[in-house]
């Protein structure tokens, strides 16, 4: 019996030491601290080495020459997306640290690891799920540690930064791609193909009872088929889950006016350039997860954690059909029908609302005599409002779709961009005169400065049919694939992350050549004498633009481009649309 009991006790203290050893550093800190790159990768590293259901690798190499983090967990160790995608398994990609600041997602991310291949506590969750987790996304903006990165949030004690090394913000950057870090996750993306997308963050703003907020593509900008499950079975099924675990869970909070909760919520279209807005178009869901900065570290990490296994649960008992509908939603937008309606590329939210409760905290707004703005002082007392939820959207900009796109050779980092993208594309073998719709560009109106490293530009596009030729090495972008809503928001100038709005073409808005103006001076008097209506319009002009009345030479270049010299190039898309399925076929053979 004493030996039993000794027996016994040295069981039950193997097992304390090994849970003790497989705690992660966030937890050895008493939930107060996150590590660094180089521990988080020990532990990646360890749980690969310990368990055959855990593959760690790396997906790309950022500026300052750091590796890219990756843990894929699969209870049949099938670690590439081939097997995978035999298995029948649904495809879960799950990130952390974009923001490095709001690391909650990475110290989740690696407990949960643990305790569905390690200690098996979870170990259900992978019975038809594949996890691919990226613990650190934007690893160099993580190296800039310290306790003063994020004046609003409540721990950790010591964090990252929030852009790359190269300043850019990477939840800015899933549409232009500029960053390498960006490059190599849409290379990742388009391996892999995931079937959900999980992006966790901590949120600024108010302050409210909520630990977590959210935000999933409802407004329209996704597959019709995935956005009615979304609504009726993802998000009731989510919340009521959150809800059991303890961890409050609302819709993504913004306020019509900032801070102020009786002003109403705003919900808006995500564009592509943010994460779940990207996946939207690329007929996935992805779910933005929000975590409420003053919240402590550890209820945040918590409410992270809560949420990855009911997220997997809800996947678990819905992977045939949330993977049945990501085929027919690629198999749709592939489809010439999809083309045969408007397609929206711009969304706004409109003045139809909904009441809702929200759970916030008694608080009151009084003038600042400091700044004379108004301050708004919240209280810890829990109270609950009803206010107007504004959810409904509608179309701001719609486009009629061409069969095809062309672009000239000689916008190589346009082209070079549409594969990283899985867009498809063919190279017109010789040269080519063709039927064309494109654009001209008016009411160019300029950033005042930049974003985002780029100059951005604002125009309003009128569509024109022109002939035009274009080169040998042109690339031919056929509508007929699965990526058709990434290449609209792409190529079409109307849509808010479009490469026009980017300043991919911003060359096409600079005026090459000039007049001396005494030449112009009687070049224009000559124009006048042989079409005296120019005369009226000339005048017409100057008495409704005080500006162009003062400037001489904005007066004689108005004459300058009546004239044949002026640049035919000037303000015109060079982007063709191929409106004409017959016509693409012949350039195609």
């Amino acid at each position: 019996m004493k030996w039993l009991g000794f027996g016994l006790l040295f069981s039950v203290l193997q097992t304390l030491a090994q849970e003790v050893d497989w705690f992660t550093f966030y937890e050895k800190s008493g939930y107060l601290e996150t590590p660094r790159y180089i521990e988080t990768i020990d532990y990646c590293r360890r749980l690969a080495d310990a368990s055959p259901w855990i593959e760690y690798t790396s997906f790309g190499i950022s500026p300052q020459g750091r590796e890219l983090p990756l843990l894929i967990a699969d209870k049949n160790s099938h670690f590439n997306p081939k097997e995978v995608r035999k298995s029948g398994n649904i495809i879960l990609l799950v990130q952390a640290c974009i923001h490095p600041g709001e690391s909650d997602g990475k110290d989740a991310g690696l407990m949960f690891f643990r305790d569905m291949a390690i200690n098996k506590k979870l170990a259900g969750l992978l019975d038809h799920v594949t996890i691919l987790f990226i613990p650190i996304f934007n690893v160099d903006g993580h190296e800039r540690f310290s306790h003063y990165n994020r004046i609003n949030q409540n721990g950790p004690e010591e964090i990252g930064w929030r852009t790359t090394a190269q300043n850019l913000n990477l939840n800015r950057d899933y549409l232009k791609a500029d960053s390498p870090e960006m490059k190599a996750w849409l290379d990742l993306f388009q391996q892999w193909l995931p079937d959900f997308f999980v992006d966790i963050h901590v949120t600024d703003g108010a302050d409210y009872q909520y630990v977590m907020t959210y935000d999933v593509e409802t407004s329209g900008n996704m597959d019709v088929a995935l956005t009615e499950w979304t609504k009726k079975s993802f998000i009731p099924a989510f919340e009521e889950g959150m809800d059991k675990s303890g961890y409050l869970a609302f819709p993504y909070v913004a306020f019509r006016k900032w801070h102020d909760p009786r002003s109403g919520i705003i919900d808006n279209a995500g564009s592509p350039r943010f994460s779940q807005g990207y996946t939207a178009v690329q007929n996935r869901i992805g779910l933005l997860i929000e975590n409420h900065m003053l919240k402590n570290y550890k209820t945040r990490v918590s409410g992270s954690y809560e949420a990855l296994k009911i997220i997997c649960d809800i996947l678990n008992r819905n992977y045939i059909e949330v993977k049945r509908m990501n085929l027919l939603a690629d198999q749709a937008v592939a489809n010439p029908e999809f083309r045969e309606q408007e397609f929206p590329v711009d969304f706004k939210t409109t003045n139809d609302s909904i009441m809702v409760e929200f759970r916030g905290l008694e608080y009151e707004v009084v003038k600042s005599d400091l700044t004379g703005g108004d301050w708004f002082k919240y209280s810890n007392i829990p109270k609950t409002f009803l206010i107007p939820y504004f959810n409904s959207h509608k179309p701001k900009v719609t486009v009629k779709l061409p069969e095809a796109y062309i672009i000239p050779p000689e916008w190589k980092d346009v082209i070079e961009r549409l594969a990283w993208h899985g867009i498809s594309y063919s190279v017109l073998k010789d040269d080519a005169t063709i039927r064309i719709q494109s654009y001209k560009f008016t009411d160019i109106k300029w950033s005042k400065s930049s974003y985002e490293g780029r100059l951005s530009v604002q125009v309003k596009p009128v569509i024109i049919d022109d002939v035009r030729s274009f080169p040998a090495g042109s690339a031919i972008i056929d509508m007929n694939q699965r990526t058709a809503r990434v290449i609209a928001y792409l190529l079409e100038p109307s849509s808010p992350d479009s490469y026009v709005y980017w300043g991919f073409f911003n060359a096409i808005f600079e005026q090459k050549e000039y007049f001396e103006t005494y030449v112009m001076e009687e070049m224009a008097r000559k124009m006048i004498e042989e079409n005296p209506e120019l005369k009226a319009e000339f005048d017409q002009k100057k008495a409704t633009d005080p500006d162009f009345a003062r400037s001489q030479w904005d007066m004689l270049n108005w004459f300058y481009s009546k004239t044949p010299y002026w640049d035919q190039k000037l303000n015109m898309y060079p982007v063709g649309r191929i409106v004409d399925r017959t016509e693409l076929e012949q350039l195609l053979k």
